[in-house]
């Protein structure tokens, strides 16, 4: 039994379940609030994990991790801004950035498709290419369009979005509050984790549906799943406007939370966490799971919570964003390049 499950879960999972744990366990000792620290956890990992939900579906029909996630994250910064530029506020105010953001990321997660259907092998490779090359494109849009909102725009010229907003005002931590509940210093943010929770039953029930059963079929064996009269580009498509729809939506989910909508740059900080999270979850490039979901996100941000708490109080010093960064591209690298076996 014992065995089975090392071999299941992989000892590289193992260890880093493990020293998670350990960091857990040392952080009363050195004078990290163990409440505080996993109510940090549990906030990170709900605003991450739509957008490491959003990997699943283009996975599931072998179109591989979805290194385009930024182009998702952009409709949903329009979405956001948008919102802003209206002056909505509370509820309404998130729901009409939802609103706004999905039917521009069902937009471009269909001219996405399009061009991942037509270089059908190298879908990674120019999934990266589209990621950075939206992201360069937005950087000339943000300083173009004709925002007027005071809080959004550069106070010097009047025109151009500053590269960090505030939702304060606005629809900060709408869900985070919404039924939560204190418990000493642990707070848990219900609302968000509702949230995150009613689209991982949406993706679950919907992989159980006729079309989801026929993504899967796709990425298992495309040439069988053509022959049986599955649509295999139509099927593609599909997950890459879901991948790209949920990527909206989970953006604006992480700015609620985290009260700052960041522009220009920001979105390429969010792709590849995204697929660490999901691979060292035990998911593979055409493989993937909710519970490869859970656990990734889980793990990722629970040892980018900890480390930087639970080092910064044995060294007694404040070097919590070189830790953090350290331990990031740590994970991303060893995420990125292990060996998994593709199977068809």
């Amino acid at each position: 039994m014992l065995k089975k499950f090392i071999e299941a879960a992989g000892w590289a999972r193992i260890i880093i379940a493990l020293f998670l744990l350990l960091l857990f366990i040392t952080a009363p000792f050195v004078g990290v609030s163990i409440t505080t620290s996993l109510s940090n956890t549990f906030e990170r990992f709900g605003m991450n994990g739509v957008m490491v939900l959003a990997m699943l579906p283009m996975v599931q029909t072998g179109c591989g991790l979805n290194f385009g996630l930024p182009l998702g994250i952009i409709a949903g910064l329009l979405g956001a801004t948008l919102s802003l530029e209206l002056e909505t506020t509370g509820i309404l105010g998130f729901l009409i950035a939802i609103a706004i953001a999905v039917p521009i990321a069902a937009l471009l997660g269909y001219g996405y498709a399009q061009l991942l259907n037509r270089v059908k092998g190298d879908e990674m490779m120019i999934a990266t290419y589209v990621g950075f090359s939206s992201v360069a494109f937005m950087c000339i849009a943000w300083i173009l369009l004709p925002y007027r909102n005071p809080t959004m725009v550069w106070g010097y010229g009047g025109s151009g979005l500053r590269t960090t907003i505030t939702v304060g005002g606005y629809w900060y931590r709408i869900l985070n509050n919404f039924l939560a509940f204190k418990l000493g210093n642990f707070l848990f943010p219900t609302g968000m984790f509702l949230a995150f929770g009613v689209m991982c039953f949406l993706v679950w029930f919907f992989m159980k549906t006729q079309t989801g059963t026929a993504m899967i079929a796709v990425g298992s064996n495309p040439e069988f799943a053509r022959a049986s009269g599955v649509d295999v580009d139509g099927m593609r498509t599909v997950s890459v406007v879901l991948s790209t729809v949920m990527g909206a939506v989970g953006i604006l989910i992480y700015q609620q939370s985290f009260g700052f909508i960041q522009l220009y740059m920001g979105p390429l900080n969010m792709a590849f966490p995204a697929v660490a999270a999901i691979l060292l979850g035990g998911a593979s490039v055409n493989k993937a799971s909710i519970w490869n979901v859970l656990i990734g996100t889980f793990l990722f941000q629970g040892i980018l919570t900890m480390t930087p708490s639970v080092i910064n109080s044995i060294l007694q010093t404040d070097m919590s964003e070189v830790i953090r960064m350290i331990v990031s591209n740590g994970m991303v690298l060893y995420a990125l390049t292990r060996k998994v076996q593709v199977k068809r």
